[in-house]
């Protein structure tokens, strides 16, 4: 070989050389840029995000401004977390009294949010999940309200809203953002209004904790917001105990196309079983079980009451027309006459006649990274 030959070849192998390297450093700096950028890692052991806003996912958080006094502290804290976890800052849409959730969700999934958070109470939490609902797009807890009965029930943990900090906020956030995703059912209910005819929205709305008609929605109705700022759950101790005294009314409860006839004060539907303070109304009441579980009351007077209550402390007692207990898929609550009626704690007004339906694991929510789970889901 000459030396012109030689040198070509040792200048070939050195280009060679030169292009393995300058590969290995190109795909080395694309998997550090994938690790510093991935959603939900540790912000203490990765180094700052480098991926570009419009390549973040977007999150949007859906308000209740009214449990606040100051939102501004919590708005800071939501960001923070968003930006330390690889989210883009989120969109921020507060309710308002003429839209408690509903538009503003809309809002969210035009604009391509990959997770709405609600920050809130039960009705923000059932208006946003309404719209959610069959989408895909995953609910996030920012619980703010005085009973968060979802979260006690997803085994969320929270504070009260007069307790709550821009701190719990934001780690509740964290949770929203980088939890596990788990489905649960979403119940239905049509309510069919006083003169007999549906009620003035009669598209059926949606619920995620309780729907139910008689004593139970006359204490939501009569709880003067001011005293539960106050007070929080021992407001509707209080609203409670006015609506003690009372008539009984006869209403026909159909499960599944079964009938039943009570005398009760009230008739509750839970798509979950716990109550504020650790107590259970419906102990087999699963949220992604399939059903919907009924339970009708019908005491007589005080000690009727203490005999109740005395029943759910120690979940013990049979059907016996004071309390009976039903499970099902279609639900429809008929009053002789029109009964105070609820949904997750928001009074609609007096109803004749309610119609519920369960959809089966139709919400995603996202819950903390290994949080249990129920039977159900196992």
């Amino acid at each position: 070989m000459t030396t012109p030959d030689l040198i070509i070849l040792v200048v070939a192998l050195l280009a060679v050389v030169a292009a393995v390297v300058a590969v290995t450093l190109v795909m080395q700096v694309r998997a550090a840029v994938g690790r510093r950028s991935r959603p939900g890692a540790d912000p203490e052991s990765q180094e700052p995000v480098v991926a570009e806003p419009a390549d973040r996912p977007l999150p949007a958080v859906v308000i209740n401004p009214s449990k606040f006094a100051d939102v501004e502290p919590l708005r800071a804290q939501i960001i923070r977390a968003c930006r330390e976890l690889g989210w883009a800052d989120p969109l921020w849409l507060e309710t308002t009294v003429d839209d408690p959730g509903i538009g503003q969700t809309r809002e969210a999934l035009e604009a391509g949010a990959d997770l709405v958070a609600a920050c809130g109470g039960d009705g923000t939490v059932r208006c946003v999940a309404q719209v959610l609902a069959g989408t895909g797009t995953a609910l996030g807890l920012v619980p703010a309200g005085t009973g968060n009965l979802l979260a006690r029930n997803l085994d969320f943990a929270i504070s009260r809203a007069a307790e709550i900090s821009a701190d719990d906020v934001g780690e509740a956030m964290r949770v929203a953002l980088t939890g596990d995703d788990r489905r649960i059912d979403v119940g239905w209910v049509t309510v069919v209004g006083a003169d007999g005819e549906e009620h003035e929205r009669p598209e059926e709305r949606a619920f995620l904790v309780m729907a139910g008609m008689g004593f139970d929605a006359a204490v939501m109705a009569s709880v003067p917001e001011k005293l539960k700022a106050k007070v929080g759950p021992i407001a509707y101790f209080v609203s409670g105990a006015r609506e003690l005294r009372g008539h009984r009314t006869r209403v026909r409860i159909d499960v599944d196309g079964e009938s039943h006839s009570r005398r009760v004060r009230t008739v509750v539907v839970g798509n979950v079983g716990k109550l504020q303070g650790g107590l259970t109304l419906m102990p087999d009441a699963e949220v992604d079980d399939g059903y919907l579980d009924a339970i009708s009351m019908g005491p007589r007077g005080l000690i009727g009451w203490v005999d109740i209550a005395g029943r759910l402390i120690t979940r013990r007692g049979r059907p016996d027309g004071r309390m009976d207990h039903w499970r099902g898929r279609e639900i429809v609550l008929t009053a002789d006459t029109p009964q105070p009626a609820q949904l997750d704690g928001d009074p609609v007004g007096d109803a004749k006649q309610l119609r519920l339906r369960v959809d089966e694991r139709a919400l995603v929510v996202r819950v903390a990274a290994g949080a249990p789970r129920s039977a159900a889901s196992a």
